[in-house]
């Protein structure tokens, strides 16, 4: 039997759920069965769980994934029903990556990338040859580099005007007046590299997880208007008008669930359907 990557991954996972009583060995097919759906703890799964909670009778198995598990991959090999962690962008790269096809289920909120530092108080006092920790996927780090281009810190060529449609990366810069150092860094792990660098541009999930609060501790987030990058429920072609999807679909993009965004995250998640 030639060896499938997929499924190798998925008895991995399996065996490390086991112990926790999370195994994922069958997945339900019934729409009865509840919808296991793998998402971030922050604040994907806590979303999630408040959807639960505006309606009751939408039934969910959570599945908190491990750093080195890719869900696009779970959700590919039938693991999982759904995913809820991701950007579009990412997602079309992750397509390309495991040659599968996806869907986008609902558009639900937008975690704004930001700037952070423990060593400056602002980006007027980034000295010269600072290093800036960056993430290392290709779409979040364009994404940094264009967060970068938009406070003056650097400047990309004159064809990297759009962030949905071009993936910038650092040989793409032409101008950095500070030679700042960029240093491209597992996006998890980003939180962890302050101490030892000028700046990290860390993503929303990862800066929560790490007791940041991006609205208040940021020197500089991303804009929200005409972002790309909103947060998804993913799922496949073949699941995308299960009942259990569209039900949830329903509640993500609600005005109920828009308002708990608001309430709980205070700027530093936002809902795209605020109604």
């Amino acid at each position: 039997m030639p060896h499938h990557p997929i499924r190798t991954l998925s008895r991995t996972l399996a065996s490390l759920l086991l112990g926790t009583g999370m195994l994922l060995a069958a997945v339900p097919a019934s729409a009865s069965e509840p919808l296991v759906i793998a998402a971030d703890a922050l604040p994907h799964a806590q979303i999630l769980q408040q959807a639960s909670k505006i309606d009751p009778s939408l039934k969910l198995k959570i599945v908190e994934f491990p750093n080195g598990v890719n869900p696009n991959e779970l959700l590919a090999g039938g693991d999982v029903q759904a995913n809820y962690f991701q950007h579009v962008p990412y997602l079309r790269l992750q397509e390309q990556a495991l040659k599968q096809t996806f869907a986008v289920a609902a558009t639900v909120h937008i975690e704004p990338l930001g700037i952070y530092s423990q060593k400056h108080q602002s980006l007027k006092d980034i000295p010269s040859g600072g290093i800036v920790s960056l993430p290392n996927n290709a779409s979040n780090l364009s994404r940094a580099l264009f967060l970068l281009q938009d406070n003056g810190l650097i400047r990309l060529k004159p064809e990297f005007s759009d962030p949905a449609t071009h993936l910038a990366k650092p040989a793409d810069i032409i101008e950095n007046p500070r030679n700042l150092t960029i240093k491209e860094v597992d996006s998890a792990l980003l939180p962890r590299t302050l101490p030892d660098v000028a700046l990290a541009i860390i993503n929303g999930n990862y800066a929560l997880e790490a007791g940041l609060k991006p609205a208040k501790d940021a020197l500089a987030l991303e804009k929200v208007a005409n972002n790309p990058y909103a947060n998804v429920l993913v799922t496949t072609p073949q699941l995308l008008n299960d009942a259990r999807i569209q039900q949830l679909t329903k509640v993500l993009e609600s005005a109920e669930l828009a308002r708990f965004i608001q309430n709980q995250y205070e700027g530093s998640v936002i809902a795209v359907n605020p109604h």
